[in-house]
């Protein structure tokens, strides 16, 4: 059997244990790798847990489960995947963090894995991805670590929530959100949309919005479906204010079952690059909050209103 080795590194400009407390917390990763879409801790105990990660991989979305071992003092942290995806056979790696003095750190992050079968064209597959995830999200991390330095960090980065009470079930309004091949008859701001799910509950969502100008903005993102409470999502092809958009659709029954809070919560990081450009010279980095938020938040509190008399109409 191969076992491939390799080891990709990056310096950034942050104290080792601020990229530690980062890295070991897999809830902050759809917002510093761009190749996850979601991560999830199904099990934790004292420096170890277990993990489900969804992530693309030279353009497919995958989803693995990897067991880690948390090592704090040395800044170290261990994984190996217990179910991997075809075509890999076993993956492990290690991320490792030094300290370089005057504030800086090395990353370095070790993989090992192998083909299954030992075949040479899955074993370049999986090379390709290793190395492209790996140089993408070293790259992300360093701009996403050395920006949370940065004075206008709140500014840029920022969540917000809609949510409306729904007189029916969860299962009903899951379905509304879930069922998105169906938005275009349903939801009037929804031109075209294309939608696929190869494996249950992992999903690719491309679709062509209407804004109120009446001009039109295509979207892809790819989505994690925990019938009927949770939709999580994050969008790879997004709109030049953004460059990031992750949300979270929750669907929370009362307790006798009679109602539900249906919540659609989004995270924004803004492209200041691309705020005159869009909104004119004078614009602010407030402006752009306020229109970005506007936007996303038009669309969803229109998707939970279709929602809300779907669901109801179940009842």
């Amino acid at each position: 059997m191969t076992t491939r080795e390799v080891e990709h590194t990056i310096e950034i400009s942050a104290p080792a244990g601020t990229i530690y407390t980062l890295l070991a917390d897999v809830g902050h990763w759809p917002r510093i790798f761009p190749p996850t879409i979601y991560a999830d801790r199904e099990e934790t105990g004292p420096d170890e847990e277990r993990i489900r990660i969804w992530a693309t991989a030279n353009g497919a979305a995958k989803n693995w489960m990897s067991r880690r071992f948390l090592y704090p003092a040395e800044r170290r942290i261990r994984f190996r995947q217990e179910v991997s995806t075809p075509p890999v056979a076993e993956m492990g790696g290690t991320w490792i963090i030094e300290e370089l003095g005057a504030g800086g750190s090395r990353v370095r992050l070790l993989h090992d894995y192998r083909a299954i079968g030992d075949d040479p064209d899955d074993l370049a597959w999986i090379d390709r991805a290793v190395d492209t995830n790996s140089t993408t999200e070293l790259a992300s991390l360093k701009e996403n670590v050395e920006r949370a330095h940065a004075a206008d960090r709140d500014e840029l980065t920022f969540s917000f929530s809609d949510e409306v009470r729904i007189e029916g079930t969860a299962k009903d309004a899951f379905d509304f959100i879930n069922e998105a091949g169906q938005w275009p008859e349903r939801l009037p701001h929804v031109a075209t949309v294309r939608f696929s799910e190869d494996t249950p509950g992992l999903q690719s969502l491309e679709m062509d919005t209407r804004a109120k100008d009446g001009s039109t903005h295509t979207t892809k993102s790819y989505r994690v479906a925990f019938a009927p409470h949770r939709i999580a999502y994050k969008q790879v092809t997004l709109p030049a204010l953004m460059t990031l958009h992750t949300g979270i659709w929750t669907f929370e029954e009362d307790g006798d079952g009679g109602a539900v809070t249906a919540t659609s919560q989004h995270t924004v990081t803004l492209n200041t690059d691309n705020i005159a450009r869009v909104l004119g010279e004078q614009a602010t980095v407030a402006d752009a909050r306020a229109y970005v938020q506007g936007a996303l938040s038009a669309n969803s509190s229109a998707t939970l209103g279709h929602a809300k008399d779907y669901a109801e109409r179940m009842a």
